[in-house]
C-alpha cells in the first residue's frame, strides 16, 4: 500500500488516526481485490478506488465541529479528495469488514462490507473515538458481482436520513458529508430491466462503530471459535468495558451482560422509530449495529398515512417480513441470532435472560412512548385478569380512527396537542373540533366529512382521560411537541430534493437538511416541509416505495 504523502493541509487538519480494529483483529493475508471467500479473518485490507471529479456537496456541520474540523477545510477541494477516497492520510490503514448475516429470515452465509470501506479511528476534541467510513468508495473482496459504487440518489438519501434521526434523537450512525464523484454508476433501480447511467457519490459515515451482529453470526457458523473470541474481546474492551467481569471480556459472565445490554439497547432504539414512524425497510442482521445503533440506510420511509401493515421496500413487497408494525418482533428474532452466534461463549440460560430483558425494555418504552405521544403522564395497559383502569380502549379507538381512513401520523398526533382538552363539550362541539384541528391530516376530505363525528366522539374520551390525568394544559401541548415531529425526512420530499441535485442544483439539499436540524420547532416559513404527501407522489419512484439500489 503506497505511503501517504503530507503537507500543509494534513498538518492544517490535525486528525490523528487510529487502527485499533485492523491492529488487534486478524486480518485478510490477501491485499487482492477480487470477489472470495475471506476465512480466518474480521478485515480485508483494500484501497478505495479513485474518482474522476470529486465535489463535496453537503456537509453536516454538527458532525463536522465534533470532529474537529472547520468549515473552510469543509468546502476545500483537498478534503473532496479524502472524503471521496481520492486520498489516503498519516494513519489511515483502509479495510472492509468480513460478516455474515440473515436476510429476510435465511442464512445467506459471507456478506460482508461490499461498497463501504471504514478509514480508521480518529479521536475527536471531546475524548472521543469515531470511525469514518466511506460508503460507495469502489470494490471489495466482498462486492460479489457489484462494483462498490453508490449513485447519488442513495446516498442523498444516507446522508439525510442519517442527520435527521439525530436530531429526531433516534440512535443513528452519523453522516459527515455528501460527495459527488463526477462519474456515472448505472443501476437498474426497479429491477425492472431499465437501467441507465446515475451520478455517483460517496458518503462519508461516523460512528463508534459499525461492527454489526453479522461480524459475530460469520465466525460461529464456521465453527471458528478463535476469531469470535477476538471480536468479543475488541467490542468489550472498547465499547462495553464496564461490563467486563473479573478483568476477562470474553467470561461467560461477561459475554452475557454484553448480550443482555445490545437487547436492551436494540429495543430502545426500535421505540424510537415506532415513534416518530420510521420504517426500516432491510432488518437483515447484517444491518443490526452491535451498539444499537441505527445503521445501513437503504429502502426506508417514513408513515404518513397510518399502516402497520407498510414496508418501504419492493423486495419485501409480498411478505412484508419488515413492515412497520412489525419491526419489534424482527428485532427481538434478530437479538435472538445474536444470542445463537454468542452461544459458544454464554453460560447456559444466558439467550433466554436477553430475550427476557429485550421484551421487558420494548414494553415499557412502548408504553413511555404511547403517554409521550398522547401528553399523559403514563399509559395503563394492564395484564388479562389484573384490575385497574385501562387505557387499552382509547387506544383501540385511535387505532380504529386510524384504520377507517387514511391520516398522516405525523400531522395528526403534533395537531393532536392543540386539542382543547380542559372542558367537557357537547357531541357537536367535539365534531367540530375535530374537524377544525384534526381536519387537515386527512387525505381524502370527504371521508373526513362523514367520520367527524367519529373523531369527535374520541376526542371526547381522550379529553377527559386528559383531564383525569391533571397535567397543566401547557406542559401537556409543549410536551406533546416534544415527542412528535412537525418534520420528519417524507420520501417526496427527499426525491424532490434529489431531482434538483442530479440537475446541479443543491440548493434544496441544503434547505432541507437545514429544516431537519430542528425537527420539533414550528420553523415559520417552512411548512412546505410539513404538509402530507402531495398525490403525484402516491406512486412516483423514490416516493413510495423503493428498491435496494434507491
Amino acid at each position: 500500500m503506497p505511503a501517504p504523502r503530507h503537507d500543509e493541509f494534513e498538518t492544517r487538519l490535525g486528525l490523528s488516526f487510529r487502527d485499533r480494529f485492523v491492529r488487534e483483529l486478524p486480518g485478510d493475508p490477501s491485499i487482492e481485490n477480487v470477489p472470495r471467500q475471506v476465512k480466518g479473518a474480521a478485515w480485508s485490507p483494500v484501497l478505495p478506488t479513485k474518482v474522476a471529479a470529486p465535489k463535496v456537496l453537503l456537509h453536516s456541520r454538527e458532525v463536522a465541529d465534533e470532529l474537529g474540523l472547520s468549515e473552510s477545510v469543509m468546502r476545500s477541494p483537498e478534503m473532496a479528495e479524502v472524503l471521496s477516497g481520492n486520498r489516503m492520510l498519516r494513519g489511515m490503514r483502509p479495510y472492509a469488514a468480513c460478516y455474515g448475516g440473515h436476510q429476510f429470515g435465511s442464512w445467506a452465509g459471507q456478506l460482508g462490507d461490499g461498497r463501504a470501506i471504514t478509514l480508521g479511528e480518529i479521536a475527536t476534541p471531546s475524548g472521543k473515538i469515531q470511525e469514518i467510513q466511506l460508503k460507495g468508495a469502489g470494490p471489495t473482496p466482498y462486492s460479489r458481482r457489484a462494483d462498490g459504487r453508490a449513485v447519488l440518489r442513495s446516498s442523498v438519501r444516507e446522508m439525510l436520513c442519517s442527520e435527521a434521526m439525530h436530531h429526531l434523537g433516534v440512535p443513528t450512525t452519523r453522516a459527515l458529508a455528501l460527495t459527488a464523484t463526477g462519474e456515472s454508476v448505472v443501476r437498474d433501480m426497479l429491477y425492472d430491466g431499465n437501467p441507465k447511467a446515475e451520478p455517483g457519490a460517496v458518503v462519508a459515515r461516523v460512528a463508534p462503530s459499525f461492527v454489526r451482529f453479522g461480524n459475530f453470526e460469520l465466525p460461529t457458523a464456521r465453527k471458528d471459535e478463535e476469531l469470535l473470541r477476538a471480536l468479543t474481546a475488541h467490542v468489550m474492551k472498547h465499547h462495553y468495558p464496564e461490563l467486563v467481569k473479573a478483568g476477562d471480556p470474553t467470561s461467560p459472565d461477561s459475554v452475557a451482560a454484553f448480550l443482555i445490554e445490545v437487547a436492551e439497547r436494540t429495543a430502545r432504539m426500535i421505540a424510537e422509530w415506532m415513534r416518530v414512524g420510521f420504517v426500516h425497510g432491510v432488518m437483515n442482521t447484517d444491518n443490526m449495529s452491535i451498539l444499537g445503533l441505527t445503521i445501513d440506510y437503504g429502502p426506508y420511509g417514513w408513515l404518513e398515512g397510518y399502516d402497520p401493515g407498510w414496508t418501504p421496500n419492493t423486495t419485501d413487497a409480498q411478505g412484508r417480513r419488515y413492515r412497520y408494525g412489525a419491526q419489534p418482533s424482527i428485532g427481538a428474532w434478530n437479538v435472538a441470532r445474536l444470542a445463537d452466534a454468542l452461544a459458544p461463549l454464554l453460560p447456559e440460560g444466558a439467550g433466554d435472560q436477553a430475550m427476557k430483558a429485550y421484551g421487558t425494555t420494548w414494553e415499557e418504552r412502548e408504553l413511555r412512548m404511547y403517554a409521550e405521544k398522547l401528553g399523559l403522564r403514563a399509559v395503563h395497559l394492564p395484564e388479562e385478569g389484573e384490575g385497574g383502569p385501562s387505557d387499552m380502549p382509547l387506544l383501540e379507538g385511535l387505532f380504529g380512527l386510524f384504520g377507517k381512513a387514511e391520516i398522516d401520523m405525523p400531522l395528526f398526533y403534533r395537531a393532536l396537542a392543540d386539542v382543547p382538552t380542559h372542558e367537557p363539550l357537547a357531541p357537536e362541539a367535539w365534531a367540530n373540533v375535530a374537524g377544525e384541528v384534526l381536519g387537515h391530516t386527512f387525505y381524502d376530505t370527504e371521508v373526513e366529512r362523514v367520520l367527524r363525528p367519529t373523531v369527535g366522539a374520541w376526542l371526547s374520551t381522550y379529553a377527559a382521560r386528559v383531564r383525569e390525568d391533571g397535567r397543566d394544559p401547557e406542559e401537556r401541548r409543549a410536551s406533546m411537541r416534544r415527542a412528535n415531529p412537525k418534520y420528519v425526512l417524507r420520501n417526496w420530499l427527499a426525491q424532490k430534493a434529489i431531482d434538483l441535485a442530479e440537475a446541479g442544483d443543491t440548493s434544496e439539499l441544503e434547505a432541507l437538511l437545514e429544516v431537519l436540524r430542528r425537527p420539533y420547532d414550528d420553523q415559520p416559513g417552512r411548512e412546505a416541509y410539513a404538509q402530507k404527501r402531495p398525490e403525484w407522489a402516491r406512486h412516483k419512484a423514490g416516493c413510495s416505495m423503493l428498491s435496494c439500489s434507491s
